[in-house]
């Protein structure tokens, strides 16, 4: 018997402690689920940092449009897109970080219901697919074809890649639907949610109007009568009408919330960027009042770095302190922006309220204004600046095209975008180039060893996988190097 009661003892108290144990081994901090507006929130500050992070293994399209010179490393200024794997660094922010979240984001919020926010969650979903079309768009016009409708599926690790139009395309319609469905007379996303628009949908609704403009226009030289419809019923919806409606992620005054820009150029120590010569000449020779704004100075001068060359700190201009302050807004699409593709919109036939002078002087108004630059008027009545006497020595993608690349400058993606649509400004070639001006990002290696088949197909569809392949929407290439 005492042997019995022994065993027993033996056997509740060894339940007793797998029991405890099972308790010890819980995550009691983290949350075992994620509600759909923390997924959307965490989605756009990865969409937000990816896009304006200087950050040399992520985004070096300020490099690329020659805006900035590296001092020292001049792999990237030289057209190098292998040594620090960025094509696979910024798909995998994109699809992993920014569409995944959104994606779940999306699920999460339609399977929650709740009396005192049900009312929202249409507003919430529309904002949701608004940002995952930014993200897409994105993807296709730095890539060209890429995983769309197979993509996001964790079970499928092997996505077929889609026809870069063929997506673009259903990126609009999708765009339309959100823009449609929105409610502008019921709320969405607390500010904390939201840290671009803090939930206020008819600025949302400005936002979703001015990409699809911009989309619209990027098919103008492929797909002329689509991109008419498309511009036109933007403008009509209605897109930005000042600077106030920018889309721009609001930053902190403190990490980790800070600005990239504050991040890799203050907080590292670092001293990696100075101008780029090319930016800087443009500049130099218009005189134009906005390099006080954008760069600093070296005894009274503007000196940029020769692209592609190691460039000494201190022997060259560097970016303005504004551009560094940790809580600077990340624009994500701005007004200045959309009056330049109002004005090519003009030159283009489209009805969008105006002629193409009236936009452009206003793009160029609302730079100055964004920086707070005075003497506008002065500067617009430049013989290369006026816009009827530059276009009658040039073209009008010339003077649009050097215009809003200075105006977008710090832009990223958008400047980028600008300087492959209309072939202008001519930049310069690297000292030591390893490829011509890329036009796209290279597929990522992971893709090229672990989706082999379908990245074959894909690239043998827009034409080789190179740096110069030139994307659906990019039919005239001007930068021979």
């Amino acid at each position: 018997m005492k042997k019995i009661f022994l065993i027993l003892t033996a056997a509740v108290m060894a339940v007793s402690c797998s029991d405890n144990l099972e308790d010890l081994n819980q995550n009691i901090k983290d949350p075992t689920a994620v509600s759909g507006e923390s997924l959307f929130a965490a989605a756009q500050k990865q969409l937000a940092d990816q896009i304006v992070t200087p950050n040399v293994n992520l985004n070096n399209l300020r490099l690329f449009t020659q805006q900035l010179q590296e001092t020292t490393y001049t792999d990237e200024s030289n057209y190098d897109q292998i040594t620090r794997a960025i094509p696979d660094n910024h798909w995998r922010e994109l699809y992993r970080d920014v569409l995944k979240d959104l994606n779940e984001s999306a699920r999460v919020l339609n399977e929650t219901e709740n009396p005192l926010t049900d009312a929202l969650k249409p507003n919430k979903l529309a904002i949701v697919e608004v940002l995952t079309v930014y993200a897409f768009s994105n993807l296709v016009e730095t890539y060209g074809n890429v995983p769309y409708s197979e993509a996001l599926d964790i079970d499928n690790l092997t996505p077929a890649y889609d026809d870069g139009k063929a997506v673009y395309v259903d990126l609009i319609a999708r765009l339309d639907a959100a823009i449609s469905s929105m409610n502008t007379g019921v709320g969405s996303f607390s500010g904390t949610e939201d840290m671009m628009y803090s939930g206020d949908v008819a600025k949302w609704k400005k936002f979703a109007n001015s990409l699809k403009l911009r989309m619209g226009i990027m098919l103008s030289d492929v797909d002329p009568s689509v991109a008419k419809t498309t511009v036109e019923s933007a403008v009509t919806s209605g897109v930005f009408t000042s600077n106030a409606d920018n889309g721009s992620y609001m930053y902190s005054t403190s990490a980790p919330n800070n600005n990239p820009m504050n991040d890799n150029l203050v907080l590292s120590g670092r001293n990696d960027y100075v101008a780029a010569k090319t930016i800087i000449d443009i500049m130099n020779d218009l005189e134009d009042p906005r390099r006080a704004a954008y760069f600093t100075q070296i005894d009274g001068e503007y000196i940029g770095g020769e692209v592609g060359s190691i460039s000494a700190y201190a022997n060259h201009s560097h970016v303005a302190d504004r551009l560094v302050e940790p809580n600077e807004p990340g624009v994500l699409l701005s007004y200045t922006e959309v009056r330049f593709l109002l004005a090519e919109a003009a030159e283009r036939g489209f009805a969008v309220g105006g002629d193409a002078a009236t936009h452009y002087n206003a793009a160029i108004t609302a730079s100055f204004d964004y920086w707070g630059v005075t003497g506008v008027s002065d500067y617009l009545a430049k013989p290369d600046v006026d816009y009827a006497t530059a276009v009658a020595d040039s073209s009008w993608k010339q003077v649009i095209g050097t215009q809003a690349y200075l105006g977008l400058y710090n832009r990223t993606f958008a400047s980028y975008l600008s300087v492959r649509r209309l072939d202008y400004p001519i930049l310069t070639k690297p000292t030591g180039n390893v490829s011509g001006f890329p036009v796209r990002y290279l597929y990522p290696v992971g893709e090229q060893t672990l989706n082999e088949d379908n990245y074959d197909a894909a690239s043998g569809a827009i034409g080789g996988d190179a740096a110069e392949t030139q994307l659906f929407w990019d039919k005239f290439y001007t930068f021979d190097f």
